[in-house]
Order: structure tokens, then sequence, then C-alpha cells
């Protein structure tokens, strides 16, 4: 849709909705009353069914998956979509998995409706590496351990604009940081060997899988085995690593790192 395009009809309203990490109890009473008012919705691939049936059973539903490392809906043909519905007059939630914010691209979709005189809601949702240390019961930061913590992509593009993994673990060891690596398991050689440059070999790490879902699992184990254990143990996507001094009481209690499997 050009960006000239004019419309000379109502228009409906656009919410861009935080699903959260899976579990659907971690979803804001907000998110649920944005859930029950759309007439349509466009959904992440990664987000919970049990969710997606919250919504108003009248709403039409489209999923417009999106997944690191596999085929993907293309972004502009995403906002297309929702352009075209909202300009329809149709009430169109967003739904995406986490946090629109934080990695889910909402930034861009803000801005691509905003371009078209579009008002956008956001309504955050709790993002996958929060809800992974809490089950974890360890947190992201600590008055001893973690002064903040980062959170950065481990799928980011090449060439100029790659993460440059050894600043980041000098940063983080000067700053007593925690850092929170999403989408990051394909590239777990090329990250661990980053971090090691400026970060002990012994320094914990956590990868978290399903984070808050019934098939969650974790391994905890020392940065220079991190490309083992992913491997070893068959971490796959959707996973989150947190690598940090916050998790050395957890890998004390686990002296031979191995899966755990969540409770309940």
């Amino acid at each position: 849709m050009p960006n000239n395009y004019k419309h000379s009809f109502t228009t409906g309203k656009v919410i861009l909705v935080g699903a959260g990490p899976g579990d659907p109890e971690l979803l804001t009473r907000k998110a649920y009353k944005a859930l029950q008012s759309a007439t349509v919705l466009f959904v992440d691939d990664l987000v919970n069914p049990e969710i997606v049936e919250l919504a108003n059973p009248m709403a039409r539903v489209v999923y417009v998956g999106k997944r690191g490392g596999c085929k993907s809906t293309p972004q502009a043909f995403i906002e297309k979509l929702m352009l075209a519905a909202v300009f329809e007059g149709e009430n169109v939630v967003r739904l995406k998995g986490g946090d629109p914010f934080i990695f889910g691209r909402g930034g861009e979709e803000v801005e691509a409706l905003q371009r078209h005189g579009i008002t956008v809601d956001v309504i955050n949702g709790i993002t996958a590496g929060l809800a992974a240390v809490s089950s974890l019961n360890v947190p992201l930061t600590h008055r001893e351990h973690a002064h903040g913590v980062v959170f950065v992509t481990g799928h980011a593009k090449t060439g100029a604009h790659a993460i440059d993994w050894r600043a980041m673990s000098a940063a983080a060891k000067q700053a007593k940081l925690t850092l929170v690596i999403y989408m990051g398991v394909s590239g777990v050689a090329h990250i661990a060997a980053g971090l090691l440059v400026g970060l002990p070999p012994d320094t914990p790490v956590a990868v978290v899988q399903n984070a808050s879902l019934p098939s969650q699992r974790h391994v905890v184990c020392a940065l220079e085995n991190l490309r083992h254990c992913v491997t070893q143990n068959a971490m796959t996507s959707p996973s989150v690593i947190i690598v940090g001094e916050v998790f050395r009481g957890l890998m004390a209690l686990n002296a031979t790192p191995m899966v755990r499997e969540a409770i309940g």
C-alpha cells in the first residue's frame, strides 16, 4: 500500500498486544480486554493457542508466523494486512509473543501504521528472558552480583551490524551485567567464543527452553561448556541464554550440568 494512500471511510483501531512467554495466566488483564474487543487478530507463530482462544469468538484469526530460523511471513506483508483491516473499520489486535517492543518488531509496525495516520496502542507482555529466570527463582539483577542487565539478540545481521561479543563480554565484566540472549541457540558456538574473550571460563550460564510452559526445560553450566551443553542436551528454539553471576548459586546446586524439566 503506497504511502500516499487516502481513505474516506471510518477506520478501526490497532492494538499491539504482548502475549507473554506462553503461560496464559501471565497475560495481563488489559491484554485480555483487548483480545475480547478485537474483530481481527494477526497472530505470531510462538503465541500459545490457549491465549488465542481467549479472544472474542467472533473475531477473525490470521496467523502470520514468524519464528527464528524458519520461513516467515514477510514483515512488509504483515503491515499491509494490518493497514487493510484497519481501513475497513476492523478493531485490529496484533498478538505477539513476549513483549512487542523486545525483539518483537513492534517498533517497525508502529512506525508503518503511524505513517498512514493510524493511532496505535501497545500493551506490554512479560518477555521470555524475565520469565525464564523467574521460573528458576533467580533474579536478573542483584546488589552483589549484577548491577544491570542487557537484552541482546543472538540473531543479528552480519557485517557492520553484527554483535561484537568480545566487546559485550568486556562490558559485562566491567559493569557486572547479566546478559540475556534471545535467538542465540543456532549461533551458540560463535557467541560463546566471543564471550570467553572477556569473561572467565567458569562464568555461570543458563539456557531455558519454552519458558513458563509445561514443556519448559533448562540446563545450567559454565560458559566454557556452553556449546557442549546445548548440543548434548538438544536445547532448541525457542530458548533464552542467560549469562551472569546471578546463576552462581544455582550452578553450585547442579554440580553436574543436566537438563531440568519443568515441575507441574
